[in-house]
């Protein structure tokens, strides 16, 4: 007897509506919800493009051999009797239902007077944290019409709601405006919203007489494969018969540029930094990829390799990105690489002018949260700036419009990763280096295995929860984290800051306040930390990395992001 009970395509608006009337459900045993929403829009934008988008595995659920819950952000079980479990699938279905069900941390608009002058789908999309002022204000019809910005949460229905919204922000307009945006307005209807309506998931169901020993070793497989045909080998099939063998040329650049190997590189990125690097106009989309020639791959593949290598070397040596995990945007690796490419390797003291620009840039371009939303456009927009910028020209955008607001430090977790990963990589580079609290040696990658070193919480969560101090957000803030080993993190266990320091102070012979200045944390014996003051601790950790990021930015005063344009991503 065969295990599938059907392998059809399901409307991805039908699938989300099962999620939300708890009709397909999740085994409690699978990971959290981790997508960065970086990651979600560019499913979105695919699914606009009408790409495929891979594949949904299920099982109709009769025997509840697995214990269940609900998606993240979906309305709870409540012992509300599911069919279907998701085996393979969470991630993307649990990202597509928060952005157009408008839940979550993020909420998802689409720019449609950008759509109106022409844009390309992914530079029309972003997203903007749900906690912002901005988007509150945006939760007013009058505002999104005014400004033509429609939240994606309108399309949960399908293109239906569009039309609706449509015929809402046009009737009020004169007859000639009106009949002006009514064209304008049907176009991407036809062009963007009816393909997101239209989009189908190849969706696999399983029989309810899958046996649980089968269920769980599908799962298991599920979880340790899964490779999907990438455009690296689409364009390695493509450019073999005219003996480019690009599976061959990247593992040369890998035994040739180990740090390429060891920051797990994806090989695309490659493409798109020759993409960039080749053409008048630099663009690296997907079909400009597709569409590279030959010659490109012959002129630019050794270049663009050894610009990646330069460049990688720079963010691991003089911006402290020690690991891959902490690399707050993969995506700004191929104009990294196709900017050094073009400008070469100056033999002079230029060189060291073209570190630091690179430096600031990439620092301007993290907490500017530049590469958040349309990172190809943006890819484009930098690398014409930055080559003209590197032979004494004008700053590029990313640099000079460079404007933050420390505030939003406070509001930054683990789940903002750019942000948060560029705070611990500016702590690991302060002064001489962040040291490790328990041999008191620099921090390096090597340490950082050897000692598994990561980031955790300066005050405990717990202490804070149990004295009740402060919200969850509050307690995961960046401000609150740090790099601590695993022996002195299981010795702080939940004790207050006063208690596990004074045992780490009172060591003979330790550097105590040289291991905590060099983190950024206060060192006098009279400091927030040692009188277990968070509000203040905040507030003095809030002062200093506000005055580092000034420092590495060259940004001179604060801006109020949040009431101004939600930029608290």
């Amino acid at each position: 007897m065969s295990i599938f009970e059907d392998t059809n395509p399901r409307a991805l608006k039908d699938l989300l509506a099962e999620i939300h009337n708890r009709t397909t459900v999740l085994p409690e045993f699978q990971r959290d919800f981790v997508w960065e929403p970086s990651a979600t829009q560019e499913l979105i934008v695919s699914i606009a493009y009408n790409y495929p988008a891979g594949s949904i595995l299920r099982v109709r659920d009769a025997k509840r051999v697995f214990a269940a819950r609900e998606f993240e952000g979906a309305p709870p079980l409540d012992g509300l009797k599911h069919t279907f479990l998701v085996l393979d699938g969470q991630q993307r279905l649990t990202s597509l239902y928060q952005a157009f069900y408008g839940v979550g941390d993020h909420r998802y608009y689409l720019n449609l007077g950008k759509l109106i002058d022409g844009a390309d789908f992914e530079e029309a999309i972003f997203h903007v944290r749900s906690s912002t002022k901005w988007v509150k204000a945006r939760e007013d019809f009058t505002l999104q019409a005014k400004e033509l910005l429609l939240p994606l949460s309108i399309l949960k229905g399908g293109a239906g709601g569009f039309l609706q919204w449509l015929l809402q922000v046009t009737n009020p307009m004169l007859s000639d405006e009106r009949t002006q945006m009514l064209d304008a307005l049907t176009k991407i209807n036809e062009q963007w919203i009816k393909t997101i309506d239209d989009y189908h998931f190849p969706v696999v169901t399983l029989s309810e007489n899958t046996e649980p020993d089968a269920l769980c070793t599908i799962f298991e497989t599920l979880n340790r494969t899964g490779v999907k045909l990438s455009v690296f080998e689409l364009l390695t099939a493509r450019f073999w018969p005219q003996n480019i063998n690009l599976r061959a040329y990247w593992e040369a650049a890998l035994s040739a540029y180990p740090v390429i190997e060891d920051f797990d590189v994806d090989p695309y990125y490659i493409l798109q930094g020759i993409s960039l690097a080749c053409r008048k106009a630099p663009s690296c989309k997907r079909s400009d990829v597709l569409n590279l020639a030959v010659e490109d791959i012959r002129d630019w593949w050794d270049k663009v390799v050894q610009g990646l290598a330069e460049g990688l070397t720079i963010l691991r040596d003089d911006c402290k990105v020690m690991l891959p995990k902490w690399l707050p945007y993969q995506t700004m690796l191929p104009p990294l690489a196709a900017v050094l490419a073009k400008s070469g390797c100056p033999k002079t003291a230029e060189a060291g002018v073209h570190r630091e620009r690179l430096k600031r840039w990439f620092w301007c371009a993290v907490f500017g949260q530049a590469y958040e939303s349309a990172p190809n456009s943006r890819s484009a927009k930098d690398v014409t700036e930055l080559v003209p910028w590197f032979g004494g020209g004008n700053p590029p955008e990313t640099v000079a419009a460079f404007r933050f607001d420390p505030r939003a430090l406070r509001d930054v977790t683990p789940r903002q990763r750019s942000i948060y990963r560029g705070i611990i990589c500016l702590i690991l580079g302060v002064g001489t280096g962040a040291r490790d609290f328990h041999t008191q040696a620099v921090i390096t990658s090597k340490l950082m295995a050897v000692e598994g070193i990561d980031d955790h919480h300066i005050f405990p969560a717990a202490y804070l929860e149990r004295n009740g101090l402060a919200s969850v957000r509050l307690r995961d803030c960046v401000l609150n984290r740090t790099l601590i080993d695993r022996t002195t993190n299981q010795m702080i266990n939940d004790r207050a800051p006063s208690e596990y320091l004074a045992e780490i102070r009172d060591t003979p012979g330790f550097p105590f306040e040289a291991v905590l200045a060099s983190h950024c944390l206060p060192k006098e014996p009279d400091s927030p930390l040692m009188r277990n003051d968070y509000n203040a601790f905040l507030t003095w950790r809030q002062t200093l990395l506000w005055q580092e990021i000034q420092r590495i930015t060259g940004v001179t005063s604060a801006a109020d992001l949040e009431s101004e344009n939600g930029s608290f991503a």
